[in-house]
């Protein structure tokens, strides 16, 4: 048993001090790992964490309208589940209510902003889970669900299944009385005008977008600890603009995209979906936690800012523990994201 943990401690620290260590390629873009946050070991009365997504977020690019626009939104979506969590509510709530608004802003890339594929139709993915349980619903490639995570949600409590996708998908939301809407309902002037955008600089050999990789992200996402000590993590995403062939990313995935355990954390990522599902980065964060025993945030940063980065993923995560400790790495230009906990809020766009 000794040996045991002397071996776990020597894992842990050759870990930390490798990606602290490893240099860094000057082409590479906010690769460097920050020094750990002091974590608290008092359990917080609440806390919640939200992103709007990461990828090429320049704050020369952004209008002060636009920037305004986003810092309101994150705002906005942090007093709703704030509200939820201060009132007593469950995290599973906090997370639901959070993300439906968010889902509801053409702002971010899920529910009414979300992106078009190729076909020029919205194809759209959430998840949704119990860090008490470990129970967990997805669905994938719906058109015409208002809000996406309300199916996620009722598909963990409502059925016996993980993940539902397409018509079967629309089909098990209308039968629980989930809002369905016209197709066009999600049309936004923006995404469309990206998605013209794309297809006119694809690659026309294989079809596919291989420039601007900005394309590639958008994706909203809560984590919410609530007084009861429960943790809930939830994402929603219109996918890649673009995409074909009824392609899915990471963000419905358990353990890609999504993951929950109240025993050490709850993750959701936005990105570059393919690698997340290939590295199963939600559940990494969590197992570098269980198995080497490290704070979320040095896990988190560890899993974003060096195991991804040196397999060429892009994109960023948020987390928080069981205590209400949080952490919001990411790689890229910027991330739209924000936490709150009692007497505390924070909320930013690009890198510090």
């Amino acid at each position: 048993m000794i040996q045991s943990s002397k071996f776990t401690i020597l894992l842990a620290l050759a870990l930390f001090f490798s990606f602290c260590d490893t240099p860094q390629s000057s082409t590479e873009t906010a690769t460097e790992v920050e020094a750990p946050a002091s974590p608290t070991t008092k359990k917080a009365e609440y806390a919640i964490v939200i992103h709007g997504g990461a990828g090429t977020i320049l704050k020369k690019n952004m209008t002060d309208e636009k920037e305004a626009a986003y810092n309101e939104a994150l705002n906005a979506a942090l007093d709703i589940g704030e509200k939820v969590l201060q009132e007593g509510g469950t995290s599973g709530d906090a997370v639901v209510q959070t993300i439906m608004y968010l889902e509801n802003s053409p702002l971010f890339n899920a529910g009414k902003g979300a992106v078009f594929n190729n076909a020029g139709k919205n194809e759209m993915d959430a998840s949704y889970m119990d860090g008490a349980t470990r129970n967990a619903g997805a669905v994938g490639g719906v058109t015409i669900v208002k809000n996406p995570i309300l199916a996620a949600r009722a598909v963990m409590e409502k059925s016996e299944h993980v993940m539902l996708t397409g018509a079967g998908a629309e089909q098990f939301a209308k039968e629980q009385g989930i809002e369905t809407v016209d197709p066009q309902y999600f049309f936004t002037q923006d995404r469309w005008d990206a998605l013209q955008k794309a297809k006119a600089s694809e690659d026309q050999s294989t079809g596919m977008k291989l420039e601007d990789n900005d394309f590639k992200y958008g994706t909203v996402g809560c984590v919410a600890l609530d007084k009861y000590g429960n943790i809930t993590a939830g994402t929603s995403t219109g996918g890649m603009t673009n995409k074909r062939y009824n392609r899915i990313g990471d963000s419905p995935i358990i353990g890609a995209g999504t993951y929950a355990n109240n025993e050490t954390c709850g993750v959701s990522c936005t990105g570059h979906g393919e690698f997340f599902i290939r590295y199963a980065v939600a559940y990494d964060v969590s197992a570098m936690m269980e198995y080497l025993g490290l704070t979320v945030d040095v896990a988190a940063k560890a899993v974003v800012n060096k195991k991804l980065v040196d397999v060429g993923g892009s994109g960023g995560l948020i987390a928080l523990d069981h205590l209400g400790n949080v952490s919001m790495p990411f790689n890229t230009e910027g991330m739209y994201r924000g936490y709150a906990k009692p007497g505390e809020r924070v909320v930013k766009i690009y890198k510090d």
